[in-house]
């Protein structure tokens, strides 16, 4: 049996797809390249996870809360439920740390964030009748999980302070004009992947506002929210949501670990039936089922176990890690300065976010697969291509650095031969 591509979806010969496949197998020929592309943890917040111990904490808390041991034991070797097994610590974290009053069943516990982006956009788009809007330059997996869907996705441009909070007004009027409301907005308010965006308290309170005008839901990707310094910290989207407007992703997979594969989405808007009202929480449940049936228990036990060991907080749980990150993106940003600085050459600039992984360096040539491959075979230095994360061309003159996995060392001479590699690129 032989099948022909093109009696595949079509998605699978999208080049979004391809991205991520690309990036690695560079990364696979060249692997002596100092690497700036991955946004991974760093490996030293993997030092002293201790998985084992983590399940005995969340059985002990198991069998606190009523169940015999025989009764914990097997409550993590079986199925269970859609919904998850560590809801209330979720919840009561979210709570503690982010001010986000949310109950445990309005909560999801997913296969990472990606699971939850995927079951979101399933449940809320019907075909052809709405639109989702999503920051311009996205997070490749909104953008993935829409085109798998056979979504439509409307750019909205991203300023330093978060969306274009005018564009997407004005978006949302020429989409409803065309017949095509926009149904959803996905947006990472706090250090955004790929720009480093951050929204600020009045663009905030702004967005809530015009979802409420233009009747659309906000998706709100909180992965990088904790990497805020102290006292710089903003409430997420979902502790300002008084109208009910937000939907709320989070993973553990920077707080924890990511091989636990364990993420959570808050959808606590009511869904009117004649059953009598529920939440669109017991709707995505819904839809897990027929995906992955249920979240691993023996993953979720591990994060419980955790979250139960510092406090029930998130907050605590990664104060450890969120100074590494601090550390390491001070040394990306001060290295830029010393390696690029003082008119190293025209055109070449760069963002400096107060937080999350990523940094955006203008180029003075086009940032591209050809210059990628110059960069890891004559410099030694890989980074991400920005058009790899724009809808449009604005990305073609600019470069992804991500500083999480690198240590300080490493950073400063990642920039140096990128500095050798751009200000060339001047010079020729």
């Amino acid at each position: 049996m032989r099948l022909a591509p093109s009696s595949l979806h079509g998605s699978l010969r999208d080049p979004l797809l391809g991205s991520i496949e690309f990036l690695n197998e560079v990364m696979g020929r060249f692997p002596g390249a100092i690497s700036f592309a991955p946004g991974a943890p760093h490996p030293q917040t993997l030092e002293g996870v201790d998985t084992h111990r983590y399940v005995d904490r969340f059985l002990d808390h198991l069998v606190h809360e009523g169940r015999s041991p025989e009764q914990a034991r097997r409550q993590l070797l079986e199925y269970g439920p859609s919904r998850g097994i560590i809801n209330d610590l979720v919840s009561g974290a979210l709570r503690r740390d982010y001010g986000i009053d949310a109950t445990p069943n309005a909560l999801v516990v997913t296969v990472g964030a990606q699971e939850a982006m995927l079951l979101v956009l399933r449940t809320l788009f019907r075909p052809d009748d709405s639109v989702l809007a999503v920051a311009n330059p996205c997070y490749v997996g909104i953008r993935g999980a829409a085109r798998l869907l056979d979504l439509d996705v409307l750019p909205v441009a991203e300023t330093d302070l978060g969306i274009d909070c005018d564009a997407l007004e004005e978006a949302c009027r020429a989409s409803r004009a065309r017949g095509r409301p926009v149904r959803a907005l996905y947006v990472a308010p706090d250090f955004s992947n790929p720009g480093g965006a951050r929204m600020s308290l009045a663009c905030r309170t702004r967005l809530l506002d015009l979802a409420d005008r233009e009747d659309f839901l906000i998706v709100e990707d909180n992965a990088y929210g904790f990497t805020a310094a102290s006292g710089s910290e903003l409430p997420p989207l979902k502790a300002l949501d008084a109208g009910r407007r937000v939907i709320h992703i989070g993973t553990f997979a920077k707080v924890a670990f990511p091989g636990a594969r364990v993420g959570f989405v808050i959808a606590d808007q009511q869904i009117d039936s004649p059953g009598g009202a529920g939440l669109l929480a017991d709707e995505l449940a819904a839809v897990k089922s027929m995906v992955t049936v249920n979240t691993s228990p023996l993953c979720q036990a591990v994060i419980g176990g955790m979250l139960l060991e510092h406090g029930g907080s998130v907050l605590e749980l990664s104060r450890r890690r969120a100074e590494i990150y601090q550390r390491n993106l001070s040394c990306l940003t001060d290295a830029l300065d010393r390696h690029l600085g003082d008119g190293a050459g025209p055109g070449i600039r760069w963002n400096r976010p107060l937080g999350g992984f990523f940094v955006r360096v203008q180029s003075p040539v086009p940032a591209d697969a050809e210059l990628l491959e110059k960069s890891a075979m004559k410099y030694g230095v890989l980074w991400t291509p920005m058009r790899h994360f724009h809808l449009d061309d604005a990305g073609d003159f600019q470069l992804r650095l991500s500083c999480s996995y690198l240590g300080p060392e490493q950073i400063e001479e990642g920039v140096r031969r990128l500095a050798a590699l751009l200000t060339e690129g001047c010079s020729s």
